[in-house]
């Protein structure tokens, strides 16, 4: 007896193709569980690292391990507890970078909508971080400008603001901060430019080193340019408007 000659009825793929087109949705449904997995992973590593740095003190930061690696000489840094640097040093970056520190929590709305409206005028966008977004991008991130940078930068932020009180916050910032070439610190920036410790730095001393946190790379507390003297001028009015018990509430 004859077998049956098998044919393939009209609109129906082969047993072959069948096939491979499993093999294919199988491959692309474990890349999507591995894609999955690294994320996941990702996240919870990143939120592991942010708590236990409420407690542990950063051995480096992403923009001085840029300076680390770039080698063009010695970085000066010296960490020291936020007890160790002068409450005028507080006050005034506070003063000079972010007036509502004590009250948002981590953005402050306020400042955005004033920069927007800014730019509808001047056509240029002035900056609106706050410290927490300044200690996410300078522990974490990279210089630049880019919507994925900016989004990074709002993940760690929260991150922070969840997991550290604001006195932790602020210590991270004055050890981190950026006050001249390769001059990361309170610590280091009082003594190169001052010759003194950071917690013996007076107002005037302290708004000085404020004034120069926009471009820490072109200005200079010690001498200070025109520039540096009318923005430290400038920052301590603010910081007598917001007067020593400001700090009541941070620290």
């Amino acid at each position: 007896m004859r077998a049956a000659n098998r044919s393939v009825a009209p609109g129906r793929s082969p047993r072959g193709s069948r096939g491979a087109s499993g093999r294919a949705r199988g491959w692309l449904l474990r890349l999507g569980r591995a894609t999955a997995a690294v994320g996941v992973g990702g996240l919870a590593g990143s939120a592991l690292l942010v708590v236990a740095l409420r407690w542990v003190d950063p051995p480096v930061s992403a923009f001085m391990l840029r300076d680390l690696l770039a080698d063009e000489g010695p970085l000066e840094q010296s960490w020291v507890p936020i007890d160790a640097v002068s409450e005028s040093l507080a006050l005034a970056v506070i003063a000079a970078e972010d007036q509502r520190f004590a009250e948002h929590h981590g953005f402050d709305l306020r400042a955005i909508q004033a920069a927007l409206e800014e730019q509808e005028t001047r056509q240029r966008l002035r900056g609106a971080s706050t410290i927490s977004q300044q200690v996410a991008k300078n522990l974490f991130l990279w210089r630049g400008r880019s919507w994925l940078r900016k989004g990074l930068e709002a993940y760690f932020t929260g991150l922070i603001e969840l997991a550290w009180p604001k006195r932790r916050i602020l210590e991270v910032y004055l050890n981190l901060a950026q006050f001249g070439p390769r001059t990361y610190g309170a610590e280091a920036a009082a003594r190169r430019y001052f010759g003194k410790p950071a917690r013996t730095l007076n107002p005037r001393e302290a708004a000085r080193l404020a004034a120069v946190l926009p471009s820490p790379e072109h200005l200079s507390p010690a001498p200070p340019s025109p520039y540096v003297q009318s923005r430290a001028a400038w920052i301590e009015r603010q910081m007598w408007q917001l007067g020593p018990g400001y700090l009541d509430g941070v620290l």
